[in-house]
């Protein structure tokens, strides 16, 4: 299983990219948000999800782990295999799709291509407990928890799952330095 890519970024094509490692070009089909922040001759670091089926290996590639766990988390709903989940991921960027998930928002999730209205509801269904809610302000979107939050990526590469991570940091004050928030979770 190919777990992690770090290499150069030597293309980019519709919905993937190219990354050389070691002279050797992985394909790896990413999320718009991440798409958009990696860049042709720049170095990259991919968490991956190698897909192997009958005829075909592919590999899926994320910037952070909160959207790899996502990613792992979509694809266990029926009916939401690895391209369908990478649509929901490419509505916005991960934490805007993690809070329309845990507010059971099914016509967000449901603007991904390729995704229908009932398979929206069965992802805000079965997910929406297993993804936290964080601290969801007044406009719907949460305070504190951003998409590149270290103490979270922290929390679940120590093997936290995505929901206690969140529950961890839940009400931390948003400005503390990373280690503290990490001692301070740690502690809860």
């Amino acid at each position: 299983m190919i777990a992690r890519l770090s290499g150069i970024i030597v293309e980019k094509t519709d919905k993937s990219v190219i990354i050389d490692v070691g002279g050797v070009g992985y394909e790896v089909f990413v999320a718009s948000v991440d798409y958009e922040n990696l860049y042709l001759n720049e170095p990259a670091i991919l968490n991956t999800y190698h897909h192997v089926r009958d005829v075909s290996e592919e590999l899926f590639g994320f910037s952070s782990l909160v959207g790899k766990r996502l990613f792992e988390l979509l694809t266990t709903v029926q009916g939401v295999g690895p391209k369908a989940a990478m649509a929901i991921l490419s509505v916005a960027d991960f934490e805007a799709v993690r809070n329309a998930i845990a507010q059971n928002d099914a016509n967000f999730i449901a603007q991904a291509a390729g995704v229908g209205k009932k398979t929206a509801e069965r992802v805000a269904l079965d997910l929406h407990d297993k993804v936290g809610a964080g601290n969801i302000n007044n406009t719907g979107f949460i305070v504190g928890n951003v998409a590149r939050d270290d103490a979270l990526e922290a929390l679940i590469a120590l093997g936290y799952s995505l929901a206690d991570a969140t529950t961890k940091l839940k009400d931390l004050p948003a400005d503390l330095p990373t280690p503290e928030k990490l001692r301070q979770a740690l502690a809860r």
